[in-house]
């Protein structure tokens, strides 16, 4: 989608061993290594889609041969009977991110790096217009008990946070906003990677190393809000449902919801939940469920989209649900984790 043409190729560099290949947008960078037998070393750009595209439908385990032809510059690619010649643009044009000098580095395990992201990114704008909510907020937080490094995201309907103890040398770590792409990318790559992740922050960009790849992103420039203002304290009306049973009741329930916000209403009374949706021209739908509810009757909505979702997070066999009025919003918590939080914004049904 880049206006600018190299940035549709990737860079290839082969010298020693090594076939370092590099891809960027100028917003994130990722470069990765794959070893090689090298007869002449040297630098070109292609086409990346087109090249991910001619060695995914290779054979497996298939030897790939590369050659770049001086009389017409193409990249011929070769394999068993297959060859191909692709266009290519001068390595010399290519355009990296520059790193900053000095920021903060430290190491954390993948397995954490991953529980962050997954915990967190679904609360994460989509809209421009607040272009500081479209990302991670990853920052140090002190407490009376230990130093936490706290992910946050929040599209301003809901706010997704998680936590663990900070690792050593993030104690002068800056609040930073990572962006949805660069999340999105580092979930990927964490998912199949078991070791320790070698991050470097500055400023204004991140660094993330995982064995021989590494990706590097600006990070977004603004302020992000003061999420703990919306963290309800004070909730005392409290909900305990089965994730699963509850989870079932809202998307059968929802399916006759077609407005956009897809709102449901939760009516709660002693024992019991009814989750419900009455629209007059798709219909109406009920379910009632057990639930351990000992406050007095009240109802509330929210929108179903955003239930399901946060559902699909609780780890735990029940979720509980911290309330105190139609109009406040919902604090959730997962009692197996308590490390991560999730506050809901209630709709007007």
């Amino acid at each position: 989608r880049n206006t600018v043409p190299i940035l549709s190729n990737v860079l290839l560099s082969a010298e020693g061993d090594r076939l370092t290949i590099t891809a960027t947008d100028l917003d994130v960078e990722a470069f990765d290594v794959a070893m090689a037998r090298i007869d002449q070393p040297g630098s070109v750009t292609a086409p990346a889609q087109t090249l991910f595209d001619v060695v995914r439908k290779l054979p497996s385990g298939a030897d790939i041969e590369l050659e770049l032809q001086s009389d017409n510059e193409r990249l011929v690619l070769r394999s068993g009977r297959s060859r191909f010649a692709l266009p290519t643009l001068p390595a010399s044009d290519f355009m990296t991110l520059s790193a900053d000098a000095g920021g903060v580095e430290f190491e954390l395990a993948a397995a954490d790096l991953k529980r962050l992201i997954e915990k967190t990114k679904f609360a994460m704008s989509t809209e421009e217009t607040r272009y500081y909510l479209n990302g991670i907020y990853l920052h140090i937080v002190e407490n009376e008990d230990a130093v936490l490094l706290r992910a946050v995201a929040t599209d301003g309907h809901r706010l997704a946070l998680a936590e663990m103890h900070a690792p050593a040398g993030t104690e002068a770590l800056p609040g930073m906003i990572i962006p949805r792409k660069t999340v999105n990318e580092l979930r990927r790559l964490v998912d199949s990677y078991d070791g320790a992740v070698h991050i470097r922050a500055s400023d204004s960009k991140i660094t993330c190393q995982l064995g021989n790849t590494r990706l590097t992103s600006k990070l977004i420039e603004g302020n992000f809000p003061e999420y703990s203002r919306v963290i309800p304290l004070a909730n005392e009306r409290k909900l305990v449902i089965d994730t699963k049973a509850f989870e079932s009741a809202v998307d059968r329930v929802s399916t006759v919801s077609t407005e956009r916000s897809r709102s449901v209403k939760l009516s709660l009374d002693l024992g019991k939940l009814s989750v419900s949706v009455n629209h007059a021209d798709t219909g109406h739908g009920n379910e009632e469920i057990e639930a351990d509810y000992t406050s007095e009757a009240m109802e509330v909505g929210f929108n179903a989209k955003y239930l399901l979702e946060l559902a699909s997070q609780i780890e735990a066999k029940e979720a509980h649900f911290l309330l105190s009025d139609p109009a406040s919003p919902a604090l959730v918590l997962d009692p197996e984790d308590a490390a991560t939080r999730y506050v809901l914004m209630p709709l007007r049904v």
